[in-house]
């Protein structure tokens, strides 16, 4: 299967625009648009109260004022202090009427009817001196009708064209930065989307040409240590890991393959020998002795890759429970005590007292067999004494520590990795018997019980460890 083409341009914008990295942009803006235009809303409201507190303040001011003028010099005063005041600069509004509606002084042309007959503060427009207060686009003032003696009306006012000043600059302000942060958004969310989409791109081309088998092929590391940055280190690390699953897959295979092929091929001849026309009762007695004994060879194997399957599966987690380590370690050397004096061994333990631990029994007796029928069988020293062989057990720290030492010739440090794969075996012309499977079978053991397996050097010879954590306060 070819890889795909490169989309056309059209479809590349409609693919940014649709991208997800895009979307966020334009939330985010949207977000950030309504928070800024709240706020700015906000400021606003808050300038006009203010502003409109000072004019009311100022009125207040010029109202006390003006009456004290009334009641000091009476009509004429009030009169001549009206006329000087509304001559200055940013002069109030001013209008004195009498009680028949005659204007006396003031600065204010027109008002709305009505107006003077009730007290109180308005919002109204207003024409000066000369104007006409129903233009197309009155001026609006805030004033306050005060009620004097003798049925004479004083109206005090100020101009609030600076509140709505303030009002159009801060709309047209706001609509501006709308319009500004709109655009900048769509321009940054455009780029950002395209360098994201770009770098998806060809994380996607990297997956397809290993789905077309080119398992080296690894996802691309913009190293700037991003989100995609550590999802692609995460990838090709699963990656590295199925490359080496596949390669051990592999290697089982070859290995299956090599190791089954000569006790089936025995199976076969001792078959023969049992069918052949001059055979006696004894040969073919002896002949299907032969067959049991490699047919049981054959499904120990089987049996053995069968456990480990499931103990890298996690399906023997439900047999754990408290059980005397110290009693099962006991255990498996008096049962290997007669195998060794057989074999010409010395098998000798140090195995401390009392020791609980939280696991399966019967996968850490497993384990403990199969390290010492290896110790047994490849730890005879070089000079061809007897091989001396010791299992211990003590508890350090929060752990058990299971360990066989032997005299051997032991398992150079560049080798030890291969010695715990299936069928990992050292001895590379098949000589000496076993399929690979016993310290596999150990470190699966080892893994389901959340701990290690470990070969060091014993100098010389090898120290096998398998270390479980618990002991009597995780069994409790």
């Amino acid at each position: 299967m070819a890889l795909a083409s490169a989309p056309a341009p059209a479809s590349t914008r409609s693919r940014l625009f649709r991208s997800t990295a895009f979307r966020l942009t334009l939330l985010y803006m949207g977000v950030f648009a309504v928070f800024a235009t709240a706020a700015l809303g906000y400021v606003a409201w808050n300038a006009r109260r203010l502003i409109e507190a000072q004019i009311r303040q100022t009125i207040d001011a010029e109202i006390t004022g003006l009456a004290e003028q009334f009641r000091q010099g009476g009509i004429r005063r009030l009169v001549l202090s009206i006329e000087q005041r509304a001559r200055g600069p940013g002069a109030s509004l001013y209008l004195l009427m009498t009680p028949f509606g005659e204007r006396l002084a003031g600065n204010v042309e027109q008002v709305p009817p009505g107006l003077l007959d009730q007290g109180g503060e308005n919002e109204i427009p207003f024409a000066r001196s000369g104007e006409d207060y129903q233009g197309a686009r009155p001026t609006i003032a805030i004033v306050r009708v005060y009620m004097l003696p003798a049925g004479f009306r004083l109206l005090v006012g100020r101009d609030a064209s600076e509140r709505d000043r303030m009002r159009e600059v801060v709309r047209r302000a706001g609509g501006i930065a709308l319009a500004v942060v709109l655009t900048l958004g769509i321009l940054g969310g455009f780029v950002i989307a395209r360098r994201i989409l770009k770098r998806v791109d060809a994380m996607s081309a990297t997956t397809l040409s290993i789905m077309e088998s080119d398992l080296k092929s690894r996802l691309p590391v913009a190293g700037n240590g991003d989100e995609l940055d550590r999802l692609a280190i995460n990838l090709n690390t699963m990656l590295d890991r199925i490359a080496v699953l596949m390669g051990g897959l592999r290697q089982v295979s070859d290995n299956i393959a090599h190791d089954l092929k000569t006790p089936l091929t025995r199976l076969r001849n001792r078959a023969d020998e049992a069918l052949r026309p001059n055979a006696g009762p004894e040969d073919m007695r002896r002949a299907l002795e032969g067959v049991t004994d490699d047919a049981d060879n054959l499904i120990r194997v089987f049996n053995a890759l069968l456990m480990i399957a499931r103990l890298e599966a996690g399906q023997a987690r439900e047999t754990m429970a408290p059980f005397d380590a110290s009693a099962l370690a006991s255990g498996v050397a008096e049962l290997y005590e007669a195998l060794a004096e057989e074999a010409g061994a010395e098998l000798s333990c140090e195995i401390e007292a009392g020791v609980s631990l939280l696991g399966s029994r019967e996968l850490i007796g497993q384990a403990l067999s199969n390290m010492l029928d290896n110790a047994l069988k490849y730890g005879q020293p070089a000079d061809g004494s007897p091989a001396r062989v010791t299992l211990s057990l003590h508890r350090s720290l929060d752990e058990v520590i299971f360990a066989v030492a032997d005299r051997g010739i032991g398992i150079p440090q560049e080798q030890r990795a291969k010695a715990v794969e299936r069928f990992g075996r050292l001895d590379a012309s098949r000589s000496k018997p076993g399929f690979g499977l016993g310290l596999s079978l150990c470190n699966a053991v080892a893994r389901i019980h959340g701990g290690r397996l470990e070969l060091q050097d014993n100098a010389p010879g090898l120290k096998v460890f398998l270390a479980v954590p618990g002991g009597a306060d995780r069994a409790g």
